[in-house]
């Protein structure tokens, strides 16, 4: 019928609940973006280089976005090369301390860039984390790309942006106890670091590593370290 809209195409995958998924589409953009208008420049770091090439291709196609990748190995140096305005980073990191450098990510200076995170509401210990760093932004990475568009737009407006999703998490990272050198002492001794290890890696003496560690111990109820570390990791602080 003339005039009629055609219909949305949507990609149905049979996950036995007869749940359907829509295919990913190109970035919403504006409808115009003004001549000489300031382009948004992004740093995206993630290590997973597939994940990193593939949303870095799809937020290129927005116009008003200019975007750049990279592992978190090498994002110090991307932040002074770029100057992002928004740095977009995964909090999953393999790094010796299991907590990512997210301050590596916020340049010095007056050009300071506005820092988002991709996370989800089962790791608090990360959300705490983030938040502690200065993390405007929260983008639950298991929903869709446009809200990372958003969040990046809305950042770059000078605004925040909390993906609803993440609640749940925002109240259990409320709820944990420990602090961020705590967190990092506890991700190291999860990983099989020794005392001497932890105290070489986080520039402690062995003493104040064994404080620590025992404060863990009490503020977690534990029994011991290993205790510590199995009720952390079921809580999603680790």
């Amino acid at each position: 019928m003339a005039g009629s809209s055609r219909p949305r195409t949507v990609t149905r995958v049979n996950n036995g609940a007869g749940a359907e998924h829509h295919a990913c589409r190109a970035p919403r953009t504006p409808a115009k973006r003004a001549e000489g208008a300031a382009v948004i420049r992004v740093l995206l770091v993630h290590d997973a280089s597939l994940v990193r090439s593939v949303l870095t291709d799809w937020l290129h196609r927005a116009p008003d976005l200019r975007v750049e990748g990279s592992c978190w190995d090498e994002a110090a140096a991307r932040v002074a090369a770029v100057r992002p305005d928004v740095c977009a980073a995964d909090l999953e990191w393999s790094g010796a301390h299991g907590l990512p450098p997210l301050g590596d990510l916020r340049a010095r200076g007056r050009d300071r860039a506005r820092l988002l995170v991709l996370a989800t509401a089962n790791r608090p210990g990360l959300l705490r984390h983030a938040m502690e760093a200065g993390a405007v932004g929260f983008v639950d990475k298991e929903g869709s790309p446009d809200r990372l568009l958003r969040g990046i737009r809305r950042l770059a407006e000078g605004e925040r942006f909390v993906d609803d999703s993440l609640g749940f998490g925002f109240l259990k990272a409320a709820e944990m106890p420990l602090t961020r050198r705590e967190l990092s002492v506890l991700s190291l001794a999860a990983e099989g670091a020794s005392v001497a290890e932890i105290a070489g890696s986080l520039h402690l003496s062995h003493g104040t590593v064994r404080n620590y560690m025992a404060a863990i111990t009490r503020k977690t109820g534990a029994r011991n370290r290993i205790d510590a570390i199995r009720i952390s990791q079921g809580q999603g602080w680790l």
